[in-house]
């Protein structure tokens, strides 16, 4: 998804690597995981995920009937396979920081024109997505309320790239926004979209909001 796009409109999903749905996705596949304006056509790939999940076929969308405006997309979805996914090496300086009282350290990084879900369901950008892997644990006394839906990967000239909120869905990822008890330790997946020449500058960095403002970790 360009910086420029609603997180819903920059990709297009693919089910069994055929059907092609307009629309790009966002973490574990709970309602409390999402919120905005995306509602409805977050719920909508909900619904077509868990039909396909349980043996239902795929529903073509209208453009099935005309000439295929997304046969690039198509081809991609064809032709990637597991080797698709690039690992990415972690920055030099990958030091633990702290959102409140959640102690977070950058834990791995890598990037595909794909992301897949449990079943036949599977989103594809002719961008990339890039999956943040973190360990985060909260090493306070008290239980700490933390929303994760507005961390964003942000380039060296300022540009923004937000969480992919139908990217998130479609893998299956724990809920962004939720409380974490003292103590509690786990790992966390974020999914953004972005161009393959966002990847080949230094100063990429993710943000993640806390109560006492932005705090960045280097990617690249």
């Amino acid at each position: 998804m360009s910086p420029r796009s609603s997180p819903s409109l920059a990709s297009v999903a693919v089910l069994s690597a055929a059907l092609l749905w307009g629309g790009c996705t966002k973490e574990e596949s709970a309602p409390a995981a999402l919120g905005g304006g995306d509602d409805r056509t977050l719920r909508k790939l909900r619904e077509e995920v868990d039909r396909v999940n349980q043996g239902g076929r795929p529903t073509q969308g209208p453009e099935s009937t005309r000439g295929d405006p997304n046969a690039n997309l198509a081809g991609l979805a064809a032709g990637l396979g597991e080797s698709a996914e690039r690992k990415l090496s972690l920055p030099e300086s990958n030091s633990t920081v702290h959102v409140d009282t959640v102690a977070v350290k950058l834990t791995g990084l890598d990037s595909s024109h794909s992301v897949k879900g449990s079943g036949k369901v599977s989103l594809t950008t002719e961008e990339l997505f890039l999956r943040v892997q973190l360990v985060a644990q909260n090493v306070g006394a008290a239980p700490l309320p933390l929303d994760l839906d507005g961390a964003k990967v942000v380039g060296a000239a300022g540009q923004e790239y937000p969480v992919a909120r139908d990217a998130q869905v479609v893998a299956g990822t724990r809920p962004l926004r939720r409380t974490w008890a003292p103590e509690e330790r786990s790992d966390v997946v974020l999914l953004f979209e972005l161009p393959p020449a966002a990847l080949r500058e230094d100063g990429l960095h993710l943000v993640l909001q806390g109560s006492g403002g932005d705090v960045r970790i280097p990617l690249r």
